[in-house]
């Protein structure tokens, strides 16, 4: 997948549309503080054994890719979601 260094998209904090500068981000843990999170650590606690079985087969072939926008109007930055990708570039 290749994605431009910069871009207009929109600024929640200018409320408006800027110009963006694209940079790649890094995949955060999630909290621990989840439900789900909370949830799972209160199922697997105590005797017995592990609640549900593992799925079968290998793990997905390509990661996520995350990526930081900043704007250069406010220097806000956000980090958003993109789709999975084999191979990422920035083009020029």
């Amino acid at each position: 997948m290749k994605k431009p260094r910069k871009i207009k998209d929109y600024c929640p904090s200018c409320d408006t549309h800027t110009e963006m500068e694209i940079t790649r981000g890094k995949n955060r843990p999630g909290s621990e503080l989840r439900k789900g999170q909370r949830r799972f650590r209160r199922v697997t606690s105590g005797y017995g054994g592990f609640p549900w079985s593992k799925p079968s087969g290998a793990g997905k072939p390509v990661k996520r890719v995350y990526l930081k926008y900043t704007c250069t109007e406010c220097g806000k930055t956000w980090q958003k979601e993109c789709q999975r990708a084999g191979r990422f570039e920035f083009k020029e």
